[in-house]
């Protein structure tokens, strides 16, 4: 019997609302919870001073340049999940091909991955950064970039549990991982009961680390838990299934691009807030992780709405395919409102912890942050609205046109807006968030458009002609 029921009852605004919220606490925790780690090392770089904040935003954005890609790789699992057991719910052997081409699919793009990255201080210096930036950049780099397989292999788990309809795994394992990840940065980056003082490699470490753990103690669910161990995930997992494997691919490589068009618009932003200078990148990198923390919520309840669409429209419900994408949709930014309205009238308290204001240039970067919250606040609703779209176009198979629209919105609107407004104007660093604003109203409008054209031209039938 699965976390989340699957009784008729749900078939209400009322019970599709709890079923929505039941899925995706464990998610937004889950989300919330990985992005502590990302914080973690950020609040503890900036012990180091503003410099090291800095070098470490430069590395940490070159870092999730290749990591998002592999996100929405392994968001390709969820949705081929969901809409399987929609259609049979007792499906085992279609579950077990989908999750081990998953594992191919991320041994597959590692490699270039961990080649890219070793080039990290080459190719921060090319795009103009400061060499010494670059190159403390880089050391962090050098040892962050072996926790990219770990972590993609526990992503692939973790769609499988959350199509299952049981993600409360997941948040416990990355919970503990969170615990680890700031104890080993407290010993590997300071020097702590022993270990040598390693700086900003330590940090880099510390996160390898833990998502080698999270991988790890996912595998030990699914082979344990009786719920899980029937499908034996792990069974001759070497054995190639290459129609799954391009079907996987299929799916999964839209929302890669998907995602990297909306992911490289922010970390283009940081890249040129480093040219601007390291004050403003250094706020950038507060503002950036604080609006990160906040986006973890939405995300989580699309993730919980991927599901719950794919799996109404497996079994060929249009109602529950409305239902589940609209309450995901209400759900969102109803928080993200939340989230505007505390950047917007305190956004010093939550600047707080990320600097030591006793450091120089602290409180420089403390204005500047402020200034940049505000901004951030702006874009709260259209940043809920596009991944909600996103999300529950991905529960119908819907992958390619939101990546064309992404890549209009982010590329071809917003990040040339920025680099308008913050090297063409006055504006500088606000002129970069104005532009940022812009790609993100646009794309959410976009998105939401594709989801109600669906509907208004018979999305279901559509839907299954795309899917098969």
């Amino acid at each position: 019997m699965s976390e989340i029921a699957e009784s008729r009852p749900h078939h209400s605004w009322l019970g599709e609302a709890r079923a929505m919220l039941a899925l995706s606490w464990p998610m937004v925790l889950t989300n919330v919870a990985q992005t502590a780690m990302t914080a973690t090392d950020v609040i503890m770089m900036g012990q180091f001073g503003p410099d090291a904040l800095a070098a470490g935003a430069l590395g940490t954005n070159l870092y999730n340049a290749t990591l998002i890609f592999g996100i929405g790789a392994m968001g390709a699992v969820s949705p081929m999940i969901a809409i399987e057991l929609g259609r049979n719910r007792h499906a085992v052997r279609d579950l077990r091909r989908t999750v081990r081409q998953g594992f191919w699919a991320a041994a597959t793009m590692v490699g270039p991955m961990w080649l890219f990255l070793w080039q990290a201080e080459f190719i921060l210096r090319a795009m103009g950064q400061d060499p010494a930036l670059s190159k403390a950049a880089a050391s962090y780099l050098h040892t962050l970039q072996w926790g990219l397989l770990p972590f993609f292999l526990y992503l692939c788990l973790r769609g499988f549990v959350a199509a299952l309809q049981r993600p409360r795994w997941a948040f416990i394992v990355v919970l503990f991982a969170v615990a680890f990840n700031a104890f080993a940065n407290w010993c590997l980056m300071f020097g702590r009961l022993g270990f040598p003082a390693l700086g900003l490699p330590g940090s880099g470490m510390a996160t390898a680390l833990s998502s080698t753990l999270m991988f790890l103690g996912l595998a030990l669910v699914v082979m344990w838990d009786r719920r899980f161990r029937r499908y034996q995930l792990f069974g001759r997992f070497w054995v190639p299934d290459w129609p799954r494997y391009r079907a996987f691919w299929r799916m999964g490589l839209p929302i890669s691009l998907t995602l990297s068009f909306e992911s490289l618009i922010f970390y283009g932003a940081a890249f040129m807030m480093g040219l601007i200078g390291s004050t403003a990148l250094a706020a950038h990198a507060i503002a950036i992780q604080i609006a990160s923390l906040a986006f973890m919520v939405p995300l989580g309840i699309g993730q919980a709405g991927t599901v719950r669409v794919g799996r109404a429209f497996g079994s060929g419900d249009k109602e529950g395919i409305r239902r589940a994408g609209m309450m995901a949709l209400i759900l969102a930014l109803s928080f993200m409102c939340f989230t505007a309205l505390l950047m917007a009238t305190v956004p010093h308290w939550l600047i707080a912890p990320f600097l030591d204001r006793s450091k120089p240039g602290a409180e420089a970067v403390a204005q500047i942050a402020v200034a940049f919250l505000f901004y951030a606040a702006l874009f709260q609703i259209a940043d809920g609205a596009q991944v909600i779209g996103s999300s529950i176009l991905r529960g119908l198979g819907d992958t390619r046109l939101p990546m064309i629209l992404a890549g209009i919105g982010y590329w071809g609107i917003g990040l040339p807006l920025s680099a308008a407004l913050g090297f063409l104007t006055p504006l500088a660093g606000s002129g970069i968030w104005i532009g940022l604003v812009i790609g993100l109203s646009l794309v959410a409008v976009m998105m939401l458009w594709r989801w109600w054209a669906r509907e208004k031209l018979g999305l279901l039938k559509w839907g299954l002609r795309e899917a098969t």
